[in-house]
């Protein structure tokens, strides 16, 4: 219960994906593959992460069949599923090892705690509440480095057919099978966009797509809006 298949979305991330596969690179020394899909960028991603990773495969610009075109690929014996601005700990292969043949029940995925890393002060506050949270509700997102045995990913059907959300619609298919895991050793995540858009605002945006989706609103509109914040100089995938 030890080989992990790492899957990464990527779009329009030549800026920081080389820097992101080669953090992963001990993890690849002891076993781990790497899988890279690509959403149709125009900024030669695809041939950047292409040496440091195992494949790098083109999909379509909807991160939930991606990562699922990604997972079908994978032969380890847990997939995590990465963003390219998220750091895993030194030891998460092991550390998921651990949790997962020590589970009590039938435990079968999780998450890890999340840190922010950027200049404003109260981000370490907003990863707090976002690690409160989730553990008060049993959801967790993208940032968080969800993990998950392959048996299980696919019994509940993989990703939803969704370009935003997701992350969540994956959380709550798998919580009906068990409570997540949750590891403290923190997932790092670019705080890019809280930096370029300001903290208040991205917060705001964020609770207002999630809160829209809660309701019923469309995940392609979501998408839309949430496409429409201008970019930062390299769009973050972080959403609280």
């Amino acid at each position: 219960m030890g080989r992990l298949t790492i899957i990464i979305p990527v779009l329009d991330e030549a800026a920081i994906i080389a820097a992101a596969l080669q953090a992963l690179a001990p993890l690849r020394a002891r076993g781990a593959e790497v899988i890279v899909v690509d959403g149709g960028s125009s900024d030669g991603t695809a041939a950047l992460a292409d040496p440091l990773a195992d494949h790098v495969i083109h999909g379509p610009r909807n991160r939930g069949v991606a990562l699922n075109a990604g997972a079908a690929l994978g032969s380890g014996d847990v997939f995590v599923f990465l963003h390219a601005d998220t750091t895993l700990p030194d030891e998460a292969d092991r550390v998921i090892a651990t949790a997962l043949s020590r589970r009590t029940s039938d435990r079968c995925w999780g998450r890890f705690d999340l840190r922010i890393a950027g200049r404003h002060p109260l981000l370490a506050l907003v990863a707090r509440m976002i690690n409160w949270r989730s553990r008060l509700t049993g959801i967790a997102t993208g940032d968080q480095a969800i993990f998950v045995t392959p048996k299980a990913f696919w019994s509940v059907g993989g990703f939803p057919d969704l370009p935003l959300m997701e992350d969540i619609a994956l959380s709550r298919k798998l919580k009906r099978r068990c409570r997540p895991l949750c590891i403290a050793a923190p997932a790092v995540t670019s705080g890019r966009r809280w930096d370029h858009h300001g903290l208040w605002r991205t917060i705001v945006l964020m609770w207002r797509l999630r809160f829209a989706y809660y309701l019923g609103a469309e995940p392609g509109r979501l998408a839309l809006a949430y496409g429409r914040v201008p970019p930062s100089p390299a769009q973050s995938g972080a959403r609280p």
